[in-house]
């Protein structure tokens, strides 16, 4: 998880790559053709609380609003936690690079356009969303592992240390404080 441009979704599909485990993007699940939505809150916490229910996965994605569901089942939370610059100006590179094209980890019919709201959102992710995620991942309740990258090279070379398919379990995470 991490903010949109933090590298999500090409993170997530390495680990799934190399640990064999089934790749989830919630955007997929989300959107239909022309970035509609398609489940009301409650529809998609549902939605969501089903692709929870395999044995194993990776997913991708934010959609706080699912924390609640997807916390419990997890054995592990990698945060893409990078500074709101980085996260910006990647959304921004990601819309020049990929315009008028569908990513492979968006909807079908969902093309990579410019949007002023999203960068927003992106921009506001910090002081709206990013305490609640914090809050969240504190709670003794959930006691998943958490890993929180404060750059893309720490989290790239622990990924680099995870086994191909079939190995053994994740490289140690070294959990950091929650601030």
């Amino acid at each position: 998880m991490g903010c949109g441009g933090s590298g999500k979704s090409t993170f997530a599909r390495v680990l799934a790559q190399r640990t064999g485990l089934p790749l989830i993007h919630l955007d997929q699940e989300y959107w239909q053709p022309g970035w509609v939505e398609r489940y009301s809150e409650d529809g998609w916490s549902d939605r969501v609380s089903e692709l929870a229910s395999g044995e194993r996965w990776v997913i991708d994605g934010n959609y706080s609003k699912t924390l609640d569901v997807r916390l419990p089942r997890a054995t592990a939370v990698i945060w893409l936690d990078l500074p709101r610059a980085v996260c910006i100006s990647s959304a921004l590179l990601r819309v020049v690079r990929h315009y008028g094209r569908v990513r492979v980890d968006s909807a079908p019919g969902c093309p990579e356009r410019w949007d002023w709201y999203f960068i927003q959102y992106l921009w506001n992710w910090f002081s709206t969303s990013r305490p609640g995620v914090i809050r969240r991942l504190g709670l003794p309740k959930y006691a998943p592992v958490v890993a929180r990258f404060r750059t893309r090279r720490t989290a790239w070379d622990w990924l680099a240390r995870v086994p191909a398919q079939g190995g053994a379990s994740l490289p140690a995470l070294n959990t950091a404080q929650l601030e």
